[in-house]
Formats: structure tokens, sequence, C-alpha cells
């Protein structure tokens, strides 16, 4: 599995800032970190492709996002991710990557990053596509400037502009669909509750004390957007971690087990196969086969 911790700072485009924008015209990454972004690794930045014509197909977390005129998809740090082998004449897009101290120097906070309604693909109506592609355009531009002394303050200012188009655009169809937005907020912050205490397991009743509601009222909101309940979101969300702890790592059941907070690796196990419908020994040996090709 490819580690690309660093590979941001090797081909960042400003002095100061960890950030990267380039169009499919001027996309001058050398072949040894093409083929390192073409196989399985993870992602130690946040990524993005907004398409303008043509379709694309990523692989992220072992899934297929295939992305086609006018929308954009984003990968987050720690997902696994893969890019097409092959380029594509006939795509037009721009790619952007920029790191989590980048991301610490705007004004505001983005809750679509952490993808509360797992869906990894932003659609735009015409306006705001529009408006996406204009920020695109003056980031890659401003990036490929000859000039060295790029504004740092500039450029954080068209990102904080693009993220927001982002934002709104993530969350514009639950906004028409969901009547209370107190709903939202809550899932929010449970999902930022189950990621920021994984591998402690808070139970149920615990995280639900922490949101200033009720366990039934949690259990529907969850239930609402996720589709599962609170307990069925959080063991999903192990079993995810613990996915991509074998695709970067050489760990064994037991470490793996007492790392995501179980106590009992028999159970860790049992519950690892029910929920990916294979063995770890099975489920490394998927992850070698996809590696050799």
């Amino acid at each position: 599995m490819q580690e690309t911790k660093g590979l941001l700072d090797q081909i960042k485009q400003h002095d100061k800032l960890a950030i990267r924008v380039n169009s499919n015209s001027n996309n001058n990454l050398s072949a040894d970190v093409m083929k390192m972004l073409t196989q399985p690794h993870r992602k130690a930045n946040y990524f993005f492709v907004f398409v303008e014509s043509g379709s694309l197909t990523h692989k992220v977390d072992l899934n297929n996002l295939t992305i086609t005129n006018g929308q954009l998809f984003f990968v987050l740090p720690n997902q696994i991710h893969s890019a097409p082998a092959q380029k594509k004449d006939d795509i037009e897009c721009f790619k952007m990557s920029f790191d989590q101290n980048c991301l610490s120097l705007l004004p505001k906070q983005f809750s679509f990053l952490i993808n509360p309604l797992n869906s990894q693909i932003i659609s735009f109506d015409s306006d705001s596509s529009q408006r996406v592609k204009i920020l695109f355009e003056i980031l890659n531009k401003i990036l490929h400037s000859d000039n060295d002394q790029k504004d740092a303050e500039i450029i954080l200012a068209h990102l904080n502009s693009l993220l927001t188009e982002l934002n709104n655009a993530y969350f514009k169809r639950v906004a028409k669909e969901k009547s209370e937005p107190n709903k939202l907020s809550k899932y929010i912050e449970f999902k930022i509750a189950v990621e920021t205490h994984l591998t402690e397991q808070y139970s149920i009743n615990t995280i639900a004390d922490n949101l200033l509601i009720t366990t039934n009222n949690l259990y529907n909101i969850v239930k609402e957007f996720s589709g599962v309940s609170p307990k069925e979101f959080i063991t999903n969300r192990l079993m995810l971690e613990a996915q991509r702890k074998l695709f970067y790592s050489e760990t064994s059941v037991k470490e793996l087990a007492y790392e995501l907070g179980f106590s009992d690796p028999d159970y860790f196990s049992k519950l690892f196969k029910k929920n990916t419908g294979k063995s770890v020994t099975q489920f490394v040996e998927s992850i070698q086969d996809l590696s050799s090709n």
C-alpha cells in the first residue's frame, strides 16, 4: 500500500501553503507520482475533481465513483483512493489538493468535509456550476503564474469562496427535503462525535447525553439521514476503519482489534466477517490481489 504522507509538500504550488490546482491541460506531475496515484493509496490530504465535460471513474474505499458533466467529487484524508490509470482526451476537468493546515487558515468550517450525508459526489445547478468553474480557473491561474510571490491571502480567499459554494451545493437537496434543520445539525454533531471518539466506542446513551437529546431522538435522526441505527452506524464506521488500516499497515487481528477499541479479538473477527462478507485473512488476500494488478 502506497503511503502519500508528505507527497503534497513535494508537488505544492506555493512556498507556504500546501495546495495544488491544475486542469487536465497543465497537469505536469512526474511519471513516478502518477504511478503512485493510480495505485490504491491512503490519502493524506483533501482531494477534489470537478468535471466540466466527459466522465471519470475513481475508486474510493473500494467503491467506484463515476462523475460526469458539471459534477464534483472529493476524497477525505485517510480514505483509500486510486485514480484512473489512463488519460482520456475528451475530459475537461480541474483537480485540487490541499492539507489540513491550509484548511485551518480559512475563516470558517465546512460541514460537508466530514461527509455527513455519505455522498462524495456533488451536483450543481447551472449558476453555481459556472461560479465553481470560475473559482477553479482563478486558483489555477494564480498557482500556475510565474510570480514567485503568490499572495497567500488571495489564494485563501478564493479557496474559501469555492468551499462555500461546494458546502451549499452539498446540502442544497437535503435543505429542500428536510423541514427541520436542527435534525441535520444534530446528525452532524453525532457524526463528529463518532469520528472524534471512534476507538473509545462511546455508548449510544453517552453520545445522546452529550448531544442533549434522548436516545430515541438520536435513533430517529440517525436513521433518517443514514438509513441505519446509531449502533449500526458506529459498527459500519469501525469496520471501514479496520479495512483502511489493513490496506496500509501490516497488523495482526489481535492488534487491530485493540487499536479499534475491541477487548475481544474473536468478537471483532466475527463482526468483521459479518460486515464485509470476508474474514480478515480473506480481505488481506484480496488487497494483495488488487495491488498486484
